[in-house]
C-alpha cells in the first residue's frame, strides 16, 4: 500500500496545520487541529458576533501535483455541521481558494468523495467568475473550513485525506 497524501497515523502531521479564524476580520470565533490518538479533530467555537462565524485551518503548502488523480477523498466523521474542503494554487489571487462542501452526518466515520469538478473558486464568501477550472497538477495548499452561519461547537474528526 503507498502511503496517503495526509495521514494524521503521523505524529508530525497535526504540527503542520495553522489556524486562521475571523479575527482576521473582527470575529470572535476560535478554532484549530490537533491530533488525538492517530486522527486530526478539527474543533472549535463558531460565533456570529461582530460579524464573524467562521473557522478555518491551513495545512503547510506542500506540491501535491495530482493531476493524474479525478479527485480527493476524505474519511471523516463528524458533527452534523457542514464543512469544507479548500484548495489553494497559484492560479486565483492570494486569500482565495477552490472549495467544495460536505456534511458528514451523525458520529460515523465516512468516506466523502470530491471530484474536482465540486471545487468552485472563493473569496472571502464570493464565487469568483471568469477563473480557470482547478487544475489539480497545481494544488500546493489544503486547509479546512467551517462557515455554516451557525454560531456554537464544532468537531470534524480527519483519518486521511488521498487522492481518488
Amino acid at each position: 500500500m503507498t502511503a496517503r497524501l495526509i495521514d494524521f497515523q503521523d505524529a508530525c502531521e497535526a504540527t503542520r496545520w495553522r489556524a486562521i479564524n475571523d479575527a482576521v476580520m473582527g470575529g470572535v470565533s476560535r478554532g484549530g487541529l490537533h491530533a488525538e490518538n492517530g486522527i486530526g479533530v478539527f474543533g472549535g467555537e463558531t460565533s456570529l458576533e461582530n460579524n464573524g462565524g467562521f473557522a478555518s485551518v491551513r495545512r503547510d503548502p506542500e506540491a501535491m501535483n495530482l493531476g493524474q488523480a479525478a479527485g480527493i477523498v476524505l474519511r471523516v466523521r463528524g458533527d452534523g455541521r457542514a464543512y469544507q474542503l479548500r484548495l489553494y494554487t497559484n492560479q486565483l489571487p492570494q486569500g482565495a481558494a477552490y472549495r467544495a462542501s460536505f456534511r458528514p452526518e451523525g458520529d460515523e466515520w465516512q468516506r466523502v468523495e470530491l471530484p474536482w469538478h465540486a471545487f468552485e473558486a472563493m473569496f472571502r464568501g464570493r464565487r469568483l467568475p471568469e477563473v480557470p477550472a482547478l487544475d489539480p497538477s497545481r494544488i500546493t495548499q489544503v486547509g479546512l473550513m467551517i462557515v455554516d452561519r451557525q454560531a456554537g461547537p464544532f468537531r470534524l474528526e480527519v483519518a486521511w485525506l488521498d487522492a481518488c
